[in-house]
């Protein structure tokens, strides 16, 4: 246990060194990203890709469905699937912010992994939830330690990021989330069923969809993609659907400064008032309110929201 803290102050004292501002910091380790935030801030709608997201100081909650996942120091969350999520920071100082990395998910890398790790027994009781949240095992964390250590080691980071990477895969795939991590690449069964129904809706979330044709289209029942879709995403189709116009409207609103009716018709809603209704009821207030208070908050939340429209997805 002291090991793993000193393992993880070490994680958090990297970050703080190559974030010294508020925001998301690329790296030159592909697929990498750091993020610090020196205030809590206003619960932020954002898409998760497939990633692995590690807090090391600070708290969040992100918010999927009904479903509320709390992020602390050494938990990290693993999302298989894109899905609109809503976090938000709830714990961090200038004095100690909170600060977390995030591994995008290769696919290519992670099947051929998968093909070397032997899969776990098969659990009933464990709902196929597209997103968890866990505590990290010791390895997880030296192997995220022996990444971050590489951004002040540039001669050797080419050589032995991917090691690292690899590293990272095996754990989370020989660990709790084996199962769900190779849901990412599964192209048989229920599961790559939903992911195509998700992969589809989130493409063309703007249109106006069949629940029996989008059935039809991934080889389910209207019934099963229903609760097969909802014990992935903790969300309908629709809800699914919803959500996403939603975001979008707001990143549009925001990036654009374009009005209401405008964005509404944009994200596919043909009733102003509609969408207004249904803003206010999953944001909380009317949009034009909402904007200018998104506008007076912390540059974070604005970054996130930029960076959303402009077609990058991670997200606090």
């Amino acid at each position: 246990m002291v090991g793993s803290m000193e393992t993880l102050t070490e994680i958090a004292t990297i970050i703080a060194r190559h974030v010294t501002k508020d925001g998301f910091q690329p790296t030159p380790i592909e697929r990498v990203t750091l993020v610090r935030s020196s205030t809590v801030t206003m619960p932020m709608p954002n898409v998760f890709r497939p990633q692995l997201c590690l807090v090391a100081q600070g708290r969040k909650d992100v918010t999927l469905g009904d479903c509320v996942f709390r992020y602390a120091p050494g938990r990290y969350g693993v999302v298989t699937y894109d899905l609109p999520v809503t976090g938000q920071v709830i714990e961090a100082t200038p004095e100690k912010p909170y600060l977390c990395l995030y591994l995008d998910f290769d696919p290519v890398m992670l099947s051929e992994m998968s093909s070397r790790v032997p899969p776990p027994p098969p659990d009933a009781t464990s709902p196929p939830i597209g997103k968890t949240v866990s505590d990290a095992s010791a390895g997880l964390l030296d192997a995220a330690l022996r990444l971050l250590r590489l951004l002040d080691d540039p001669v050797a980071l080419p050589v032995l990021a991917l090691l690292a990477e690899q590293e990272i895969l095996y754990r989370l795939l020989a660990g709790l989330d084996g199962a769900r991590m190779r849901n990412i690449t599964a192209n048989q069964g229920r599961v790559a069923q939903v992911g195509r129904a998700i992969a589809w809706i989130s493409k063309n979330f703007r249109e106006r969809f069949s629940i029996e044709r989008l059935a039809a289209d991934v080889g389910m029942s209207p019934s099963s993609l229903h609760e097969h879709f909802r014990a992935v995403t903790a969300m309908t189709p629709l809800q699914f659907q919803k959500q996403l116009r939603l975001q979008d409207a707001r990143s549009l609103m925001l990036a654009e400064h374009i009005d209401v009716m405008t964005a509404a018709l944009r994200v596919g809603y043909e009733s102003p008032t509609q969408f207004s209704r249904e803003y206010r009821r999953h944001f909380g207030e009317p949009p034009a309110r909402d904007i200018a208070r998104l506008r007076a908050s912390p540059g974070l939340a604005v970054t996130t929201f930029l960076k959303r429209y402009q077609g990058v997805t991670t997200a606090i």
